[in-house]
């Protein structure tokens, strides 16, 4: 690398000239030399903590990215966000924090990235909301950035078969309906996570991890090995090393970032089968570069992508696997036969998706990348429904259910919260053939708009996950089966249809066609939307969760909590 000229970085705001005499003594006090602290400052940040196993290993792997980072000769300067860990969060009020921590992951990236004038990022996240929370956070600085993904966990064994935490909240179900022991239980929670890393099935952060490199923000396979494999530290490093590189040509993460490379993005969650949470995840990246990509966009990509991935939960596989059948390389060179990946995105690299593409020499196995022409479902694993129900859309995942699984009309059994839905369940309070409705668990509403795995997993466990469906303004987990929808907007909270709905409406869902309806007149909605007595009152009247309910939009639109560069007047990287 040659040495970088600093007079159009930010950094120069701390490190030049003789009134930073201060600001330098700062860094002579940490160990810098005059040469360190003349290169650019590159920010290296992680969502660190002792939470869970998804982040326990993020330190270790951002001294990889520093070594990079030196030898590339740059300065990397360490700093630390939250997350909010959704395993951890999941079936309780902690749920609350978790889409919120997304902002305040973003939010508090840029703020560090602000305060101390750093040149650009290289970002480590390894639980569902870290990952959006960190690509969003490089978008709206616009900075030149790459991230990279802690790695996904080891399966566990019982009994010759893997296991990972979704057989966990399921066999929590089975314990329920009386099929499984004390002891057995006790046996399964032991074995089923015997390593550090974030959830092996493609759930939601597996599925933002494949969409880390299909967008270009990433290096190719980056995203694939499990945290445990010390090979993750050779990705730390060329990260480090690729970061410099993107200085030097000054290409920064909306470069990287367009429409057509969230639509590539788009196209690998729906053929691996990915979480519905990227349908707000993907529209919040979309929001902070300006770009229109909404929850329709989104679904839109699912509908006409075929779903070849076979991976958990609708499948067989796990990260592991796919890692080893040559990752999201692999997925997207399939995509790309069928003419379906924009192949002149620029990527972290340096060179185009279709340039990478080129280099790429493994094939798809057949087992867990099956070929293009031959998918597991012609359509994608995710779809998106709208109707009378849900005029802003809602969103749905089919991957590994047959077609007849996928329409569902029956009577509404309304309950205001999860925890109420929860104790029905756990009671049989509820009749095959109903629509479970579970309501208020909005962004707004809840507030925090919770996934509901505990309910989902639980009559899973009950072996009542085809006999009936559910319905939320909330979320579900990338771990739910079953037909279970969320998302729908408007949420009740503002006004929604699904806030006027009484036990017994008969509600029609219809991935085949993507209606999601009650059966209702327009003026029966209305005369109900009059006599409603408004959103339910809420205990979180003060702190972070306030803040976030007043300022949270859409769901359609990714929840997202300011107006984004839309309305920017300058660009971070420009000042």
């Amino acid at each position: 690398m040659t040495k970088v000229d600093k007079s159009k970085l930010p950094s120069r705001y701390v490190t030049e000239g003789p009134s930073r005499a201060p600001h330098r003594s700062y860094y002579y006090a940490m160990g810098l030399t005059e040469e360190e602290i003349a290169q650019p400052l590159v920010g290296v940040a992680t969502c660190w903590n002792e939470a869970a196993p998804c982040n326990i290993s993020l330190n270790r792997q951002a001294q990889a990215v520093k070594l990079g980072v030196k030898s590339a000769m740059g300065t990397p300067r360490e700093f630390t966000t939250i997350t909010v860990t959704d395993g951890i969060a999941m079936g309780h009020e902690g749920m609350r924090s978790s889409l919120a921590s997304r902002e305040a992951i973003a939010d508090t990236v840029e703020l560090t990235m602000r305060g101390h004038c750093y040149d650009a990022i290289v970002g480590l996240a390894g639980c569902d909301k870290s990952l959006p929370g960190m690509m969003m956070a490089m978008v709206r600085l616009n900075t030149p950035s790459v991230f990279i993904y802690g790695g996904s966990i080891l399966p566990g064994r019982l009994e010759g078969k893997d296991v990972t935490v979704q057989d966990v909240f399921e066999a929590v179900g089975q314990h329920q309906a009386g099929n499984m022991s004390d002891e057995a239980l006790r046996t399964l929670e032991r074995v089923a996570c015997p390593s550090a890393g974030a959830c092996g099935g493609q759930f939601t952060a597996n599925t933002m991890a494949c969409v880390s490199e299909a967008i270009g923000l990433a290096l190719p396979n980056s995203a694939g090995a499990p945290a445990p494999y010390e090979s993750r530290d050779q990705y730390g490093v060329a990260s480090g090393e690729a970061v410099m590189r993107l200085i030097e040509k000054n290409i920064r993460a909306r470069d990287i970032v367009t429409l057509e490379s969230l639509q590539n993005a788009a196209r690998v969650v729906a053929c691996t089968g990915g979480s519905t949470n990227a349908g707000l995840h993907l529209p919040a990246i979309a929001h902070e570069a300006g770009i229109d990509f909404d929850l329709d966009d989104v679904c839109e990509i699912f509908r006409d992508t075929p779903y070849f991935v076979d991976l958990k939960p609708g499948g067989q596989y796990v990260a592991k696997d796919l890692y080893e059948a040559g990752g999201v390389p692999v997925v997207m060179k399939e995509l790309r036969k069928a003419g379906l990946m924009h192949e002149d995105c620029m990527t972290v690299t340096g060179y185009s998706i279709g340039e990478e593409l080129d280099k790429v020499s493994l094939e798809a196995d057949g087992r867990v990348i099956y070929p293009i022409e031959t998918p597991i479902t012609k359509t994608g694993g995710v779809v998106g429904l709208k109707g009378n129900l849900a005029p802003e859309g809602a969103i749905v995942k089919v991957a590994g259910m047959g077609e007849e699984e996928q329409s569902f009309t029956g009577p509404a059994r309304v309950f205001e919260c999860e925890e109420d839905a929860f104790e029905a369940v756990k009671q049989r309070a509820y009749e095959e053939g109903e629509v479970l409705v579970i309501r208020n668990e909005g962004p707004a509403g809840g507030p925090g708009m919770r996934e509901m795995l505990s309910t989902t997993a639980a009559l899973s466990g009950q072996g009542m996950g085809k006999k009936v469906a559910l319905i939320t303004d909330g979320r579900f987990s990338g771990a739910t089966r079953g037909f279970c929808v969320g998302h729908v907007g408007p949420e009740a909270a503002h006004g929604g249809p699904i806030g006027m709905l009484k036990d017994g409406d008969m509600i029609t869902i219809n991935a085949i066609n993507g209606e999601l309806s009650v059966d209702l007149t327009d003026d029966e909605l209305a005369a109900r939307r009059a006599e409603w007595a408004g959103p339910k009152e809420t205990l979180y009247a003060s702190g972070a969760l306030y803040k976030y309910a007043q300022l949270v939009g859409s769901t359609r639109l990714g929840a997202v909590t300011h107006p984004g560069a839309k309305a920017e007047r300058h660009v971070y990287m420009d000042l």
